[in-house]
This record gives structure tokens, sequence and C-alpha cells, in this order.
């Protein structure tokens, strides 16, 4: 009885401030994601641009937020962007600490991370499509603007969203590193219910479950993307797409 009033709701009850955390996760999470494709969007098309230094300058962005460890990013963003908040502020005559918000610094740097997979994702879902189906749409005279609307934009987002999947999975658990920050996502309101009632195998058991049925419901939402994404192309074609 007593485990279910820590669960519940009630006044004695963590359940409000969990699933709290939880809805802050996602908010991050998605946040992180939008950051993140526009991110990868322009990182992918510097690596097929042809142009050596923009290729280059690719690489070398995928190269670093794919190898640098995740909490690193984070404390760099959080930390290191309030530093040079704190001395922009009193080069212009503020005193004091200036902090970025945490919620702004965690999503950026889960974003920027997430940028780095995106961009890797979107490239080979350009490198799917069919060249024929390019030479054809050249032939015929379509401009620029009208292939990127009637093929390449849609085929790629058909062939990146199993890679998308992943990446969405890989930053919903990212987001738990921002609880260094003090953000009360879900692994921090874990935290503070597990330290306030000394029941930390409950309390994080909990925020275990709570992330098993983020990504259970995140795997419903990106599946039936791809079924619909598909549901045009022959069902024989579909595994080899």
């Amino acid at each position: 009885m007593a485990t279910l009033q820590l669960l519940g709701f009630g006044s004695n009850g963590w359940g409000a401030l969990l699933l709290a955390g939880a809805l802050m996760t996602l908010a991050v999470t998605i946040t992180a994601l939008a950051i993140g494709a526009v991110l990868g969007t322009i990182v992918a098309s510097a690596k097929l641009s042809g142009n050596a230094l923009l290729a280059t300058l690719g690489h070398v962005y995928t190269t670093i937020f794919r190898g640098v460890p995740e909490l690193l990013i984070i404390y760099l963003i959080y930390f290191g962007g309030s530093s040079a908040v704190t001395a922009i502020g009193q080069s212009l005559g503020y005193e004091g600490f200036l902090g970025l918000p945490s919620f702004a610094a965690g999503a950026l740097a889960v974003g920027i991370i997430s940028g780095a997979y995106q961009a890797e994702v979107f490239r080979g879902a350009y490198l799917a499509i069919h060249k024929g189906e390019l030479e054809a749409a050249l032939a015929i005279g379509m401009n620029r603007g009208l292939r990127l609307r009637r093929i390449i934009v849609p085929q790629v987002l058909r062939f990146a969203i199993p890679g998308l999947g992943n990446v969405w999975q890989l930053s919903l658990k990212d987001s738990a590193l921002i609880s260094v920050t003090g953000l009360a996502e879900l692994m921090r309101t874990s935290q503070v219910a597990a330290g306030s009632t000394r029941q930390y195998f409950l309390f994080f058991i909990a925020g275990g479950c709570l992330y098993l049925v983020l990504t259970s419901l995140s795997d419903r939402v990106f599946n039936s993307a791809e079924r619909r994404a598909n549901r045009s192309l022959p069902a024989s074609s579909i595994g080899k797409a």
C-alpha cells in the first residue's frame, strides 16, 4: 500500500512529479530532434554538394559530435555557454552570473548530437534514391525546386524514417544526461523522489518503466509512419527499398 501511495497522485505521492518529468523529457527530445533535423539537413547537403571544403566541414562535424561523449558536449554547451554569456554581460555592464536556461542548453546540446546522426541518415537516404528517377526528372525539364518537392524530399523522408526512429530513441536516452544541468526531466525527478524518500530502487525502476513506455510508444509512431510512407509501394519492394 505504501508503494502505491508513493507512486500515486495524492498529497504524499510522487506520481505527478514523475509524469511532469516524463513530459519534460518528451519536450526536450522533440525540440532536440527539430534542431537536429535542421543541422542534419545542412550538413548532409554539404557532404553531398561536391564541394571539397563543404564536404570536409560536414565530415568534421559528424566525426566530432558522434565521437565525443554526449555528457561532455552538454557540459560545454551549458557551463561553457553560461560563462560566455556572463562574460558578454559583464562587458556590457551587467554584474553577476548569467546562466543559460537549462531547457534551451540541454535541447541545443542533444540537438547538435542528433544533427550529426541525422546528417548521415539523410545522406544515406538521398543516395538510396534511384538515379534513374533523377535523370528522368532532368530529361523532362524539371527545375531544382520541382525536383526537390516532387522527388527528392518525399523519397528522402521515406528512406530516412527507420534511421530517424533510431536517432529519436538515442536522443530520448541522451536527454537523461541533461539532469546534470538541474532541469526537472524524468531522470532528475526520479533522483529527487528517490533521495527524498530513500526509496532508490522503487523510483529508479519507476523512471526506467516510464522511459520504456516512451520508447515503446515512439516505436509504434515510427512504425506507423513507415507503413504509411510505403503504402503505395508493392509489398515485395518494401524490403528492398
